[in-house]
């Protein structure tokens, strides 16, 4: 019966609405560039000469590393604005520009940047009457170009950004509406510049104009990555004869794929990569954005000659030419407030971004492992069944998840006590086998006085308001909804306080949360979202915050969960809206989906776009969404998705049910063998993510982040790595027998971790493929620890040994680390309770070193066995020394792999000790 509701509603609602439910996206529904005023005035804004000049005579040093000049546009001389530059700490710069005496003030972003960021000195040098040079940091230098104003950036000596080079600066000042209290001219009667409709909504702007629009260009690079969310490649493709990337946060279902169309995030923040270095730009704003991208062609003749020296000096370079991308960035509020990152490297540019936004925080150790869910399980009776059918065919789990049907007619945080009547003993049961549960939190409030959310908002003025003053209404699931105002300090709070186990009766300690739809998706909305004029605390617009309001709803779920304990258990929170920042509180993942083999392929690239912008805990729905995958599609993405952080299977109410013991006896063994491996890799993810938490690094990258100068990588994203040591090459396509593996890296070796066959560096290889796992390769150099004993449930393996596979480079040497704790609770922040330490292979000989002496984790963990591939022969001696004791430990070699395996070392993995090999 709750299936047949369900899918009536969904009828009525997208009927009625004319809302995309069918198999592709109704694009109708959503603006294109020509549609949106903004975006259409500035994509044909192309001066032969910048109109905008900097007055440098009007410098002023504002304080140590912070520089404020005068910019005017010459155009209109009565505008003047504020040139704000920042030298950054790790090789970074800000460029602020707003307004110097606005009619109104312009919105700049809060909540996103971690913390004010750090200044350095710089030492600034007036070339000439039309030049200032900046150097400061380790290797970072631009040059200030007055008339017209531009912005040059080099790093290590090497030219590698410019602002407005192209002349397409463009900042549209806030003014009076021509007839009231000032003239007009031809500019401003152009359509869309006061009002503008899209269908039958209509978008009045009582201030006029506010976008601003800038071009931001990378010299000597052919690729950038980054500004997601976008269904396609990875890097970016040209937007010559497409409309520009856009970020706009909205609910697109059955979103199409090779689309540079908005969907339910927004970070814009672009990288580029060559051989040489790795730099990007981030634009703090939240408004709506469009991003044009191309690949051009840069003379060089008549720029400064360090430029034209260092390309000259390139073999095989044109002299006169170089590749540039270029591209158009265009908002439609707000202030410029640009940073770029200088690099030089992968790690740098990772560590740049991070400092500014933050990084992800390392989060339980259940919450990287096997999660299962659909919309939805029906009653108790339901979530016991499946989890008996874990039980039954031995698949590990940690957690299940509840959808929206699990509450009492979509009123969140409350429970449908006819299916769900005892909610607290169902999690303990769950809790019982080391589990844990998530339920969903959507943002919409039905709008019911018998809802005690909603009573209590409504009397305490705490919804968004239309810009009448009067509280906004909507439509989503529950049918007529409010939207509460985060923004507002008091809502934050209170929301928070929602999740405690006092007001969200039904919950435990071992219940976690989801928020989705909170972009937010308004059913009756116009592009299913907010009216841009709705006014949020402080007076404004959604126009200026839109791309704000999914982040701060879930942090504020976050920091509700973090308050139910006083602090001590981490959170978990799942997202699908977010903007920069995000990663602080919330993992991602890509949306609705579907079952078809091309949204298996181009999860690749998605999530390798959130991943290099900072999201490092991220995943996509396995199976598809939407539809029904055949079983060999529902184990191919089980397969790949084991080697993505966030690991979650996830369907739609109107399809068939796919737990994983129902394709049969032998794709049920594929499955569990595919869930198998995520949990024996789980301590090297676990040390990864909090290599992530200390420096950035996400535990997914590109190719090229960690062979940053071997070219062939720059376009991959049919394969991956997860950290420095694998390599991950998905099957997604249905019937093949041999893919084409490309091992990057000059003078590599790697392994087969099935089979320990070794493949050449800088090679490209035909590998046969069966159905029994995907390619997965283990680079020499490297250690990675693991663990090989079956549990059901990741934490009840907290204090289970260490297997370590040490994979030897051509030197024969090898490093990895590893990374142990309790695995929920900050203790290893407040308290220095955990395990970090590195192993390191060289000359025959195996170290294990602590990497912090301050720290302590009592654990029963021990080394249980040590892999190395690559040894050349059967050694004739192994001892072990841990203190005080020897021990000669059991080996066997093996010729044809010349793999060596050390049985039983014992070691303790908290202690020093060295295993030595004669």
């Amino acid at each position: 019966m709750s299936r047949i509701l369900s899918l009536v509603t969904l009828i009525v609602f997208f009927g009625i609405l004319n809302l995309p439910f069918s198999e592709n996206v109704d694009r109708n529904n959503f603006k294109t560039c020509e549609q949106s005023a903004f975006c259409r005035r500035q994509r044909k804004y192309k001066p032969e000469v910048s109109p905008y000049e900097v007055d440098l005579n009007s410098m002023i040093t504002v304080q140590v590393g912070h520089t404020q000049f005068v910019l005017l546009n010459t155009h209109k001389s009565h505008v003047k604005f504020r040139l704000d530059v920042y030298t950054l700490e790790h090789n970074s710069l800000r460029v602020k520009i707003n307004e110097v005496n606005p009619i109104r003030k312009r919105y700049e972003v809060e909540h996103s940047l971690v913390t004010e960021p750090k200044l350095v000195n710089v030492n600034l040098t007036r070339l000439d009457e039309n030049l200032i040079e900046g150097t400061f940091g380790k290797s970072a230098k631009f040059i200030l170009n007055a008339k017209p104003f531009r912005l040059d950036l080099f790093t290590n000596g090497i030219f590698v950004m410019s602002m407005n080079s192209k002349n397409m600066f463009n900042f549209e000042h806030y003014r009076t509406k021509p007839g009231t209290n000032e003239g007009t001219d031809n500019e401003e009667n152009e359509e869309g510049m006061w009002e503008e409709t899209f269908k039958s909504h209509k978008d009045p702007k009582p201030y006029g104009p506010s976008s601003i629009g800038v071009d931001i260009n990378f010299l000597n690079f052919e690729n950038v990555y980054g500004i997601p969310e976008h269904a396609d490649a990875f890097s970016l493709r040209s937007t010559h004869d497409t409309d520009p990337y856009r970020l706009f946060n909205v609910d697109v279902f059955e979103y199409d794929i090779q689309n540079p169309m908005a969907l339910y995030g927004s970070v814009p923040y672009m990288l580029a990569h060559n051989e040489h270095a790795t730099v990007g730009f981030f634009w703090l704003n939240a408004a709506e954005g469009w991003i044009d991208v191309n690949n051009d062609k840069l003379t060089v003749q008549g720029f400064f000659s360090t430029v034209a020296n260092f390309f000259s000096t390139k073999p095989g370079v044109d002299k006169n030419e170089v590749p540039e991308v270029t591209t158009h960035w265009m908002f439609e509020s707000g202030i410029f407030d640009g940073f770029f990152f200088m690099g030089p490297t992968p790690r740098d540019i990772f560590k740049q971004y991070t400092s500014i936004t933050g990084s992800v925080p390392l989060p339980p150790l259940w919450s990287i492992a096997y999660h299962q869910c659909r919309w939805n399980y029906n009653d108790e009776d339901d979530v016991r069944s499946v989890l008996n059918g874990f039980e039954k065919y031995f698949i590990p789990l940690d957690v299940i998840w509840l959808d929206i049907e699990h509450t009492n007619g979509k009123r969140y945080l409350t429970w449908d006590t006819g299916k769900f009547p005892n909610p607290e003993k169902m999690q303990d049961d769950v809790a019982h086998y080391g589990r844990k549960m998530v339920t969903i939190s959507d943002p919409h409030i039905k709008k019911d006085d018998g809802y005690h959310v909603y009573a209590v908002a409504k009397s305490k003025g705490y919804f968004v308001k239309t810009k009448e003053g009067a509280d906004y209404e909507g439509s989503c699931w529950p049918g007529a909804s409010m939207w509460l105002d985060y923004f507002n300090p008091d809502v934050f709070k209170w929301y928070s306080e929602l999740y405690s186990l006092t007001n969200y009766k039904g919950s435990t300690k071992n219940l976690f949360i989801w928020n989705d739809m909170n972009e937010p998706s308004v059913f009756n909305g116009p592009e299913i979202t907010f009216p841009k004029d709705i006014v949020h605390h402080g007076g404004w617009e959604d126009r200026d915050v839109h791309n704000l309001y999914g982040m701060l709803q879930h942090m504020s779920t976050f920091q509700g969960l973090y308050n139910r304990s006083n602090g001590h258990i981490r959170p978990f929170v799942l997202t699908r809206s977010f903007f920069a920042g995000s990663q602080r509180t919330a993992a991602v993942w890509t949306g609705d989906n579907k079952a078809e083999w091309s949204y298996l392929k181009i999860a690749t690239p998605m999530l390798l776009s959130l991943s290099v912008t900072g999201f490092g805990f991220i995943g996509a729905d396995v199976g598809g969404f939407f539809s029904n995958p055949d079983a060999k599609l529902l184990v191919r993405w089980y397969q790949t998705a084991a080697y993505q952080p966030f690991y979650r299977e996830h369907a739609h109410i109107d399809t068939a049910r796919r737990e994983p013991w129902l394709f049969g006896n032998e794709n049920t063994r594929l499955i569990r063998k595919a869930i198998e491996q995520r949990y024996q890799y789980l301590p090297y993810w676990y040390t990864l993510f909090y290599r992530q938490e200390k420096q950035g690094i996400p535990p997914m990258l590109p190719l090229w982040a960690n062979f940053p100068k071997d070219k062939k990588t720059f376009k991959i994203e049919d394969s991956f790595m997860v950290g420095n040591g694998l390599l991950i090459y998905p099957i997604t396509d249905a019937d093949i027998n041999q893919v084409a593996v490309y091992f990057p890296g000059e003078n590599t070796i790697w392994y087969d971790v099935r089979t320990y066959i070794k493949f050449e560096g800088a090679t490209t290889s035909l590998v046969p493929v069966d159905m029994q796992s995907i390619p997965v390769y283990q680079l020499g150099g490297v250690i990675i620890p693991q663990r090989f004993r079956r549990r059901r449930a990741s934490m009840l393996a907290i204090h289970d040994p260490i297997t370590l596979v040490v994979a030897l480079d051509r030197n024969r040497e090898a490093r990895g680390e590893l990374y142990l704790d309790d695995g929920h609770t900050y203790d290893y922040r407040q308290k220095r309770q955990l395990i970090y330490r590195r192993f390191t292979f060289r000359n025959n000989v195996l170290y294990s070193k602590t990497l912090d002496s301050t720290s302590k984790f009592e654990t029963d963990a021990w080394i249980e066995r040590i892999i190395i591939l690559g040894y050349p022969k059967n050694p004739t001696k192994i001892t072990i020394n841990s203190g005080d004791k020897q021990a000669v430990p059991l080996h066997r070699y093996h010729d044809e792999s010349q793999t060596l395996t050390i049985r039983r070392p014992g070691p303790s993995v908290a202690s020093d000790w060295t295993l030595t090999i004669a």
